[in-house]
């Protein structure tokens, strides 16, 4: 369209910055198996030691964001993975730490007492998380957003065509890697509530997506002739008002958690606020882009297909030349063969017949 940004001929810039920040999600995947972990594994993954204390008054943003950390790490030299406010009236506190031994426990005990001047009955629970909880975690993790995915890709499929369900599937693996590489550069504490924050950027980043798809779909119906790629590009302006407005009204209310919220919130939003823009920005800049180019590819295969088995009936079906006679060659002392003369023709004249004979007849 004239006057405005070339959206799916500018693919390629959209495709690098894609790249960029998809790098550290991609390599700390990558790595993990071989024993480098990026990540901030919280307790539930890798396991450690969860302590609650009631400290009888409200757990502050402040108080669980530096002061109750600091005091662990000075108690034990180890800093706490996270600190989160808990209770039915919020004034609960559960402190999760990589594996500590007795002794760092009680110290731990001993500093939050005065502190706060709490006695042992305040020390509500002490309890050592085994990492194969974790393990466990992460495998159900896993199987579940591969049931997401493929369930998804079914319905795309149904709905419109496998290619658009094949790029709104690179579009979700974006989003997620991007999540990834904000969960490495922040050192957000990689725990339990990745799940959530995964699942619930999988059904934003996919509705994002049908709702270009769909457009793209109602407009082609009118516009038979016209290019795959303009019907695309037409249809990705219709519909980013909407994507833009949508993701605005998102992150305002998740924004206000973020802001408002105390620090374990804070490291659910954070992640959560970084997967709506990434599935904002895949749905506009990727999942039309990405179903022109799969489209492409897949209708060139075909006639590449076609043109291939057409050559292949024609040759098969082109006659065969006689061979030619090879030259005799004659090496030297040898007789060289003898060669037939023509016959002659003979040449029948046709008899003279005489007057009298004709007259008879």
């Amino acid at each position: 369209m004239k006057g405005r940004f070339a959206i799916v001929k500018k693919f390629p810039i959209f495709a690098i910055i894609s790249l960029i920040l998809m790098a550290p999600g991609l390599v700390g995947l990558v790595t993990l198996p071989f024993g480098m972990n990026l990540f901030n594994m919280d307790v539930d993954f890798v396991g450690g030691t969860s302590m609650t204390f009631d400290i009888h008054e409200e757990v502050t943003s402040e108080l669980s964001g530096s002061t109750i950390p600091d005091l662990v790490e000075q108690a034990t030299g180890v800093a706490p993975s996270s600190v989160q406010k808990t209770g039915d009236n919020g004034e609960q506190v559960l402190i999760k730490c990589t594996k500590l031994d007795s002794e760092q426990q009680a110290a731990v005990i001993d500093a939050m007492q005065q502190e706060f001047g709490i006695t042992d009955d305040d020390t509500q629970n002490i309890a050592d998380v085994n990492a194969t909880i974790g393990k466990e975690m992460q495998g159900t993790a896993i199987m579940a957003a591969i049931v997401a995915v493929v369930l998804m890709l079914i319905y795309i499929t149904i709905r419109f065509e496998l290619t658009s369900g094949l790029a709104a599937v690179t579009c979700l693996a974006h989003d997620l890697l991007v999540v990834l590489s904000a969960y490495i550069v922040f050192q957000i504490p990689f725990n339990t509530t990745f799940i959530a924050v995964a699942l619930t950027i999988l059904g934003y980043s996919i509705n994002a997506s049908i709702i270009v798809f769909d457009r793209v779909r109602e407009n082609r119906k009118y516009a038979r002739r016209e290019l795959f790629e303009d019907t695309v590009e037409k249809s990705l302006w219709q519909t980013v008002g909407r994507t833009i407005n949508t993701s605005i009204t998102t992150l305002l209310t998740v924004g206000m958690i973020f802001i408002f919220g105390v620090t374990s919130l804070r490291q659910f939003t954070l992640p959560m606020i970084i997967g709506i823009v990434a599935g904002a920005y895949s749905s506009l800049f990727l999942a039309g882009p990405l179903w022109a180019k799969y489209r492409g590819m897949l209708r060139q295969n075909r006639r590449d297909k076609a043109r291939a088995k057409v050559q292949s009936t024609k040759t098969k079906a082109a006659p065969t030349l006689e061979p030619k006679a090879e030259p005799v060659v004659v090496s030297e002392g040898e007789a060289e063969p003898a060669v037939e003369a023509p016959a002659e023709k003979k040449v029948v004249t046709p008899k003279k017949v005489s007057r009298k004979k004709r007259k008879k007849h």
